[in-house]
């Protein structure tokens, strides 16, 4: 499977976000930008898609900035990956219908249903939560450091 640079720039950001969720701040997509080292217009245009998939919500203003729209424990790989990554979750297209399509719906139920079907399940369960965690023990379980 291969996920766009679209969907993977989406996970780590909702990851940093599920790693800060605590605080209750709003987080500017130029402190993203600078954290993960991807360009802040790219990843304003995956905010945007993940606005509107309902994974986060926005404030305008000085104070203004990004926040999870639901707590991390309740937002899966699944989700974030719906919101910005359409094509991955798009039915296979027949390939001998017209001619066996016996054969083509055989494929169907037995290969791609039940492949569409296991990515789901897998990334349905995989949560911000899990990522933060996981993250976090990648750091040796150092703690984050915050600059003021």
């Amino acid at each position: 499977m291969r996920i766009s640079a679209k969907g993977r720039y989406a996970l780590a950001a909702v990851t940093h976000m599920a790693q800060l969720y605590r605080g209750g701040e709003y987080i500017t997509v130029i402190r993203i930008s600078e954290r993960l080292g991807i360009s802040k217009i790219y990843l304003e245009q995956v905010f945007s898609l993940l606005k509107r998939g309902g994974i986060v919500t926005s404030v305008k203003g000085s104070q203004g900035g990004y926040q999870l729209a639901k707590a991390p424990v309740l937002l899966t790989a699944l989700d974030v990956l719906e919101a910005v990554e359409a094509s991955l979750f798009e039915g296979t297209d027949a390939a001998v219908k017209e001619k066996a399509p016996e054969i083509d719906a055989a494929m169907q139920l037995a290969v791609f249903d039940k492949l569409d079907a296991a990515v789901r399940e897998a990334l349905g369960r995989v949560t911000l939560e899990d990522l933060a965690a996981e993250a976090q023990r990648q750091l040796g379980g150092q703690a984050p450091m915050f600059y003021i």
